[in-house]
């Protein structure tokens, strides 16, 4: 793969949030949200930022193509592309767009490099709290110059579990009741990049989020491991950005794992080393 400069993508996706996202936060008029589908907005800045990340970083780094959300929400057979033999680019523009279009301060940006179905690196930031998450693949997750670790086991009743509740199907509600009881609190703020980065940063100790797009977890679930944790599909499978089936569970270590997968009545088989 052509080598590159990471710093060079944080300052691009830096640079595009401060020129098109803050700029419009608590500013959009109302024929510039739509909906691809109910309950799924977006708005003129998530294409706005898409195109131009697109350029920028296709233009970093020669021969490497893109998976956007919005790109792939008009052709889902873009998501081929992560499993082929091109670096591809995950972009989520704008994450928590609910969010972002409602005025409520909690939205990222989230950019993964991928290489033959493995993600390599990732990039989450926060432009309203000028925090700009790093990882690379065996090199650590970062904040500037402080490595993140994510936070040390403890029993579930003293930690807050992390979903979002209205993606679980009606015939999921049972498990949600279960992991309500035995969690002291459960939250979630409807970005998943916000939520990696507590994540990451031991703010937060499991999440469980239910819809896997890989614009969403592939920088994420990275950071995450580099941070120290563990996760897997609730199968036991690895995830992967290519994985857009199941439940993931995140968590601090593989015990905490086995709890939460337990909570969830399933019968994982036996774990590999948390790595």
């Amino acid at each position: 793969m052509v080598r590159f400069d990471p710093a060079a993508v944080a300052g691009i996706v830096q640079q595009i949030c401060a020129e098109e996202m803050l700029p419009r936060f608590r500013q959009l008029a109302a024929h510039e949200i739509r909906e691809k589908s109910p309950g799924d907005p977006v708005t003129v800045v998530d294409e706005a930022c898409e195109a131009r990340l697109t350029e920028a970083l296709t233009a970093l780094l020669p021969g490497s193509v893109v998976v956007g959300e919005e790109g792939a929400s008009a052709d889902p057979a873009l998501l081929a592309r992560i499993a082929g033999d091109d670096p591809v680019w995950i972009i989520d523009p704008l994450d928590g767009t609910r969010n972002f279009s409602r005025g409520i301060d909690r939205f990222a940006s989230i950019v993964a490099l991928a290489h033959r179905g493995q993600t390599l690196f990732g990039w989450i930031h926060d432009p309203v709290r000028g925090v700009m998450g790093m990882v690379e693949r065996g090199q650590g997750a970062w904040i500037g110059d402080r490595r993140l670790k994510v936070g040390p086991p403890r029993p579930l009743g003293d930690v807050a579990v992390v979903f979002t509740q209205s993606m679980w199907p009606r015939d999921r509600q049972p498990d949600l009741q279960r992991l309500k009881q035995a969690f002291g609190q459960h939250q979630g703020f409807s970005c998943a990049g916000i939520d990696y980065l507590l994540l990451a940063d031991g703010a937060s100790n499991v999440a469980i989020p239910y819809k896997l797009m890989p614009w969403d977890h592939a920088a994420g679930v990275l950071m995450h491991a580099e941070a120290g944790g563990y996760s897997a599909m609730l199968d036991s499978r690895a995830y992967a950005p290519a994985v857009t089936e199941g439940t993931l569970i995140i968590a601090p270590d593989a015990g905490m794992w086995r709890q939460t997968a337990a909570i969830l009545d399933a019968a994982p088989a036996p774990l590999a080393e948390a790595g």
